[in-house]
Order: structure tokens, then sequence, then C-alpha cells
């Protein structure tokens, strides 16, 4: 047998049929196979995690990378750096809070430019769909990137403007003509408004959970007359997920997600004037959250992905009406969401399909997802029994602005390979543009 490259071994390796003891021989960027977990390999390395856990590279399909333009919010290096840390192999960015926004080619090849040689983990790209750009979405497809965002309420950056009514419409049949697929940032602004003071309490007024619920009704409409394939951005509200199970039992082409702080944190939990926990749409009670959890079990929510929306941390003050909105968790997302999941009594199997398989499904990203013969070899070596006490100066992320600072999580991250090359700081990520 010609030798392996890698093989890494573990009793817990968790793929596609559940966990097993395995052995995942890696050739050629690839593995190559499994095979029994004492199977004698040749191999150039043979990792044996013995009791620790082997799981697929986790696939975050919501971070907001921010370069260029607002790269001292966060960047390339610093961003896939803080994902290989949380045992996340591949990202798709955002198209906004990056100046230019992704919205046209030349846009995307301003990004490409930034991007190109400071990655430690693969990087796609989302397209951006604002007033005025439906000549860029087809081209945009054309290049490569996974689908097109857009906001139906102020995005919070005004050169990305929201899009509503008519040319909503009009983006939706555009993009159901070549294929794509929506990415939608759904909260209605008519229900929305300014804070009536600056603590919590009144943020979160401001953001009812009826106005999530009345712009995913209108987009699983506007999916339904249109045909689009849509995807709904960060549920907050469980009010939302009778309107997504209802397209769901109707074969609609409509699927959402939720994110790690809607799932650990609560709304009776935030701290006064602790800004760090702001983000639109918000964290919302106790009770949500457990319906929340009910929603992920039952497969109405499919995806976890972190809406790493990082700031400086001047932007964060002075309250909870001028605050930036946005959570910076990257990094951190993994052992959040398990820390949860295992008080509820989920699987890791569990947590790498709705943070793995699912996001790279959703993103058409082939080859991730799964240890399986095939896959790319993104493995991450997880000690699920350790206690994490998070210190945000010691996150990879460029700010250490974090609402899980100080917090004990549950787990561990030990090693990430990429495509079977550990991360060890020499960046070896590639741009993912799959070329239609």
């Amino acid at each position: 047998m010609t030798p392996f490259e890698l093989v890494v071994r573990s009793r817990r390796t968790v793929t596609p049929e559940g966990e097993r003891a395995a052995a995942v021989a890696v050739r050629g960027e690839r593995i190559a196979a499994l095979y029994d977990y004492a199977a004698p390999l040749p191999a150039a390395e043979d990792v044996d995690l013995r009791d620790l856990a082997l799981l697929p590279g986790l696939v975050d399909t919501h971070v907001h990378v921010n370069e260029p333009g607002r790269t001292h919010w966060e960047g390339f290096d610093s961003a896939t750096r803080a994902a290989a840390a949380g045992g996340v192999t591949t990202i798709v960015d955002m198209p906004l809070n990056s100046l230019p926004p992704t919205v046209s080619c030349e846009a995307l090849d301003a990004k490409l430019r930034a991007a190109e040689g400071q990655c430690h983990v693969d990087v796609g790209f989302w397209g951006g769909a604002v007033p005025g750009n439906a000549k860029d979405l087809a081209p945009l497809h054309a290049r490569g990137v996974h689908g097109f965002k857009c906001f139906m309420s102020p995005s919070g950056v005004e050169e990305f403007p929201p899009l509503a009514g008519a040319e909503l419409r009009a983006a939706l049949k555009e993009i159901a003509g070549f294929g794509g697929m929506m990415i939608v940032h759904a909260e209605d602004p008519e229900l929305l408004a300014e804070p009536a003071g600056p603590g919590y309490g009144e943020f979160l007024a401001s953001r009812p959970g009826a106005s999530e619920r009345s712009a995913v009704a209108q987009v699983v409409r506007l999916a339904e007359e249109t045909g689009c394939r849509v995807h709904v951005l960060h549920v907050s509200s469980a009010e939302c997920l009778e309107v997504l199970e209802d397209a769901r039992a109707r074969g609609l082409p409509v699927s959402a997600e939720t994110c790690p702080h809607y799932l650990t944190l609560a709304a009776e939990q935030v701290p006064e004037g602790a800004t760090t926990y702001k983000c639109c749409p918000p964290i919302r009670s106790r009770a949500n959250r457990d319906l929340l959890w009910d929603g992920l079990a039952r497969g109405v929510l499919s995806c976890v992905v972190s809406d790493h929306s990082p700031s400086t941390a001047d932007l964060k003050v002075p309250d909870f009406a001028a605050a930036w909105g946005g959570i910076a968790s990257l990094q951190l997302g993994l052992t959040a969401v398990w820390t949860e999941a295992a008080t509820r009594g989920h699987k890791l199997a569990d947590v790498v399909r709705w943070m793995s398989a699912n996001p790279a499904a959703l993103a058409s990203i082939p080859r991730k997802g799964a240890i399986k013969a095939g896959n790319d070899a993104d493995l991450v070596a997880f000690d699920p029994e350790a206690d994490t006490l998070v210190d945000a100066a010691r996150l990879h992320h460029k700010n250490p602005v974090t609402p899980y600072h100080g917090r004990t999580l549950k787990g561990a991250v030990l090693t990430t390979w990429l495509r079977g090359r550990p991360v060890d700081g020499s960046p070896h990520g590639r741009l993912l543009l799959e070329v239609r």
C-alpha cells in the first residue's frame, strides 16, 4: 500500500452515520478512506487521539470579515486565524461592512486582492443585492459567489441600503432566473423603532419578534411567487418558526439559520450597560431560547452560524441605543453551542450537522462538511470534556470585544487540519470561487 500523508485515529470519529471508532487516512489533501481504528496503515504521520473526538472542519457561512475598508474592525488574517482556532475550516464572507461592499464584479476583485495570501482557512464569498445593482447579479453569480445578501431594514452602513417592495421582488426574480439564492436579513422596518432609552430593555422592545415574523412571512410569499431559493438569516425570534415550518411543509424553497448567541445567551442575563451583547436582531428571553432549540431539533432551523460582526471597542459605547450592533464569536461558536447542546441531550453528531454539513450544503460548497472518502481532509481534534475560560484578550479576533468574556465553555479545539495540513500560522487557505 502506498503510504498516506496523514492518518488520524479516534474512538469518537463523527461521520455522517454518527460516532464510530475509525482511522481517517489522508492522501493528496483529501480523505482517501476510513479504516478500523486499530488498522495498521503506512503513513508519514499517524496521530492517535484515543478518546478525544475527531470532527469535520466546521463551515461558517455568516462571517463579516470587513476587509478591505474596515480592516481595523476585522481582517482576513485575524478572522481566519480565529476560525481555525475555533475548529472552522471554511468561512463565507458577507458582502457588507467592507469598503467597497461586494455588489459588483469590480468590488469582488477588490475583496479577492485583499484576501490573497492572508487566509488560514478556505474562504468563499456572498454577493450583495442592493437598490440599483440588478445588472450586477448575474455576473457576480458567474464569477462564483455563493448567493446574494439583502436587508429588508437598514443595514447600519449607508453604502448597503435595504431592498423593499418592487425592488426586492425584482431582485428575487432575477436571481431565480439563473438558479441563485437570496439570503435575507428579515426585519420589517415598519415594526422597528428607536429605543426609548439607553438600556437593554428599551433596545429589545425596539426590535420586537413581530418584526421578524412579518418580514419572514413576506419572504415566504415572495419565494412562492418568484420561485427564488431564499434563506432567512440569524433567526432570533421563535415567532418565526410557525411561518418557516409551514413553508417547509408546503415544499417552498425556504430555509433558515440561527446563531450561537441566540442559543446560549438570554435577555435576562445581559448585565446593565454590557453593550457587547448588542446585535440585530436582538438576544431574546430564556423562554424564546428554548423554543429556538426546539425548532433546531425539529429541523425548522437547519444551520447554526456565527454572524461574526465585530467592531472596535469605541463603537460599543456609550449605551444600547447608540452602540454598534454585532457579536464577535467566530472562534467560540463550537464551544458555546456544545456547552448548551450537551446539557439538552444533543450529541456531537447533531452539532456537526448544524455547524458543518448543513452550512456546506446551503452554500453548495463541494467536498466540505463531513468526514467521508473524497472530501477535503478538513479535520478537528476536539476535547468535548474540557473546560475553557474565555479571555477576550487571548482570542485571535482583531478586537477583544465579546459577550463570552469570562464565561467557562465546555470543550476545546486542540488541532485543526485544513486539507490534511495543520493550521499552524502559515496561511494555506484557498479562495472558493466556483466559476460558472
